[in-house]
Formats: structure tokens, sequence, C-alpha cells
């Protein structure tokens, strides 16, 4: 799917945050985990979220949707082998599926996406499954991989932090089933750490407890530990909303209000200070996020670890900032559904913005004017960088194209509905048939 996007001198409404995908995420896995059943509230339905069901039912996890509520009768420790797992797209589940498997015999893992999710690296948390005795094939640490697990042993393990926090999270996830005690102890650093505060948090819901350093580098987890059946309630979600709020910061006449957001361990709501910090009219309450357009916007320095899912976002309203923005410690987005530095700069400079990127930094010379547009820019896959473009179109005179804009879908299935309620005119282009 492609669309169409008019300039748009204001966005004006209130919408309900989304439900957030990491928390979707946990806390389907830790239901499934738990013997009996679980309750969850307004979960995300996006393409990640629908991959981990399908992929925990194949496991042996009865799940329904009831209106707004999924209800989950978990398998405990005695997942169902189900012999293929296809994650899809979803990195993270990948991730703490390569955990969950860990407990059956074996498990190949595939994926109808190889020049994407096919090209992620998982080597990090095949070599720590591996000190818990499990043995693994695969095409250097890549899909597809096969699992041989089932004859877990405790211990002490090393996981590398380098390139993400999802190896941790799927550590932590799979430790209390093993039955002996797990230490695990975190080298060479570790990325986005917001999340793994998300892990720990779903975890105590569920009944596990986690004894972990304050620096999140050392953890103990006690064998012998079940995962409880519970009731949650899913946060709204804080990467997707970053995209709406910078739309909002830097279209002229704006006025939103974004409800359900929650002062939660996602790393992202540091949107709300970036934003303030470049000048923006914007407003907290530890529920709702009300921002106002109209106020000149200067550039910004900002460690992107700290809110990886929303550093794009971030980019979007740096480039209709005066000045400099400088984005560090970004390393990691060269790890996502496509190589979120260099991929997207590619798209920014067709569409005349000056930026540069270097090894783990985006580097943006803002210019509040907007920018030309009228051409076609590539959404490369890549729901962050879609949303990115999507807030580059609204500032563009002629309007934009985007391509592939289908995959929206993976994290924020309803973004342009959302944008188009708040006054966006968002246009679909019927692809040709050629054949």
């Amino acid at each position: 799917m492609n669309i169409w996007i008019d300039p748009c001198a204001n966005l004006k409404g209130r919408l309900r945050a989304q439900p957030s995908k990491n928390y979707t995420t946990r806390y389907l896995l830790a239901s499934a985990l738990a013997r009996g059943e679980s309750v969850v509230h307004r979960p995300a339905k996006s393409d990640d979220a629908l991959a981990l069901t399908d992929c925990l039912i194949s496991l042996g996890a009865q799940i329904r949707q009831q209106g707004d509520l999924c209800i989950v009768k978990g398998f405990g420790n005695t997942p169902r082998n189900p012999g293929i797992l296809n994650p899809r797209n979803a990195g993270a589940v990948l991730r703490l599926l390569l955990g969950v498997a860990s407990l059956l015999p074996e498990v190949k893992f595939i994926t109808d996406f190889p020049e994407s999710l096919g090209k992620r690296p998982n080597q990090d948390l095949l070599d720590s499954l591996s000190q818990l005795g499990v043995k693994y094939e695969s095409r250097e640490g890549r899909l597809p991989i096969t699992i041989r697990g089932g004859s877990l042993h405790g211990g002490r393990i090393q996981v590398s932090g380098a390139k993400s926090s999802q190896f941790l999270s799927s550590l932590l996830f799979l430790a209390p089933l093993i039955g002996e005690d797990v230490e695990i102890g975190v080298v060479e650093g570790l990325k986005s750490k917001p999340l793994i505060g998300a892990t720990l948090e779903v975890m105590r819901a569920a009944g596990v407890i986690v004894q972990a350093s304050p620096d999140l580098m050392h953890f103990r987890i006690s064998g012998g530990q079940e995962y409880q059946p519970g009731e949650y309630k899913v946060n709204g979600d804080w990467p997707g909303s970053a995209a709406l709020l910078s739309a909002a910061a830097v279209c002229p006449s704006s006025d939103i209000e974004i409800e359900g957001l929650f002062d939660d361990e996602q790393g992202e709501k540091a949107i709300v200070d970036v934003l303030r910090s470049m000048g923006a009219d914007i407003s907290y309450d530890g529920y709702r996020v009300r921002i106002r357009g109209g106020k000149a916007l200067h550039g910004v320095e900002f460690d992107g670890d700290r809110a990886t899912d929303a550093v794009l976002a971030m980019v979007g309203a740096s480039c209709l900032a005066e000045g400099t923005s400088r984005f560090y410690n970004v390393e990691n987005l060269r790890l996502k559904e496509c190589d979120r530095i260099s991929e997207p700069l590619i798209e920014l400079k067709r569409l005349g913005v000056r930026c540069e990127e270097r090894k783990d930094e985006i580097i943006i010379q803002g210019d509040p004017k907007g920018y030309a547009g009228g051409i076609e820019v590539n959404g490369r896959g890549d729901h962050r960088v879609i949303m990115l473009l999507t807030i580059l179109g609204l500032r563009s005179e002629k309007g934009l194209t985007i391509t592939g804009a289908q995959n929206i879908a993976k994290s924020y299935p309803d973004f342009f509905r959302h944008i188009e309620i708040l006054g966006a005119r968002i246009n679909k282009i019927e692809e040709q048939d050629n054949t």
C-alpha cells in the first residue's frame, strides 16, 4: 500500500493512546507461562502481537479474544512441541520464544521475512542459552535456528547486552522455569535498559521474584518459582504516541491530547522532555499529554538509547527545528527492521533535509520552513521510518507519497486512522497491476 499525505497546518482533537506493543508482548508471554487462566485488558492488535499469539497457541496456550479482553490459559513450564515456529517479522517475539523453546527437545524457527528478521543477529542469546545446556544450529546466529533443549540446568551465565536488551529479557523469562537457581551477569554494556525495567515489572506482577542489581547488570533468579495467572491492564504506547506528538509540534496551529499514557517503564516517555527542551508547548499529568503547535523549535542533543523506539519521531521534529540536532548512542538502530540510521537518512536527503550519519549518531540540520515534497519516498519496510516520513509529509508544500505504508501495522495498525481523526488528509494510492 502506498499513501499520499497532504500538507497540514494543524492537528486538533483527543485520542486514547494505542496499547503498548512491548507491554502486550510481555503480559501475553507471562500469561502463557502460568498455569491457569489470565486476562489481559486491551492488548495491542499489531502484527507483532498477532505473531506472538499464533506462536503461543502453537506452544499449547489457549487464547481467545472477548471484546477488548484477551483470555489466556497457559501451559506453565510444559509447552507443547510445535516442531516449527514462525515469528514472522517480530524480533522481540523471536528472541523471547528462543528462551521458551529451550524447554523442548527440538524446535526450528523460520521466518517469512528473510531480508528483515532473517538478517537480525541472535548469536549473543544463543551463546547464553548454551551455558544453560541448550544445543543449537543456526546460520551464524541468524534464522533459520534450531533449538535443542529440554535438559536445562542452572548456574552462573553471562549475556552480552551490546546489541539488544531482548536477549536478557528472554533469559529472565526462562530462568524461573529451569528449576535451579540462575545468576545472570551482563557484559559489554546493556542497550535499552528501560525495556528490562518493563520485563521485571511484568514478572513481578506474575509472581516471580528477580533480584536485580541497581544498574541492571546482575540478576539472581531462585529455582522452583512459577508464574501465577493474573489480570493485567496494558499501558498506552509511548513510541507510537511520540510520532503523533512530534507531528503536532511541527504543525503550527495544532492542539491535541493523548490519554492513557502512564509514567511507566517505557523509556520513550522521554519524548515529553525532549519536545519541551526543543521549545514545544507540551504538558503531562501522569495520564494525559497535551501539545499545542506554533512554538518555534530549536535543535536538541539526546542519548537515543534512553528511548530507542522514539528516536525517529524525535528526528522528525528536529527536521523542522532551527539549528542542529544530534542523536547519539543509537548504533543498535542499525539492527532493526531496517538500518534505522542509514536508510531513513537516504529518504530525508531526497526531501532536501541536511543530515549526516556517524557510526552511532544521527545529525540533523533543521529547516523550520518545511520542505517542497511532491515526491515519492520509500518506507523501507519499517514502521518507525513510515512514522518519521509522515511527520515530514505534513510539512511538505506539495505533499508526499510513502511507499510500502502497510508496514505501519507491525506496531500501530491505526496510525493513519488516528492521524486522520486529528485532521490530516491521508489518501491510499492503489498500486497498478502490470501483469
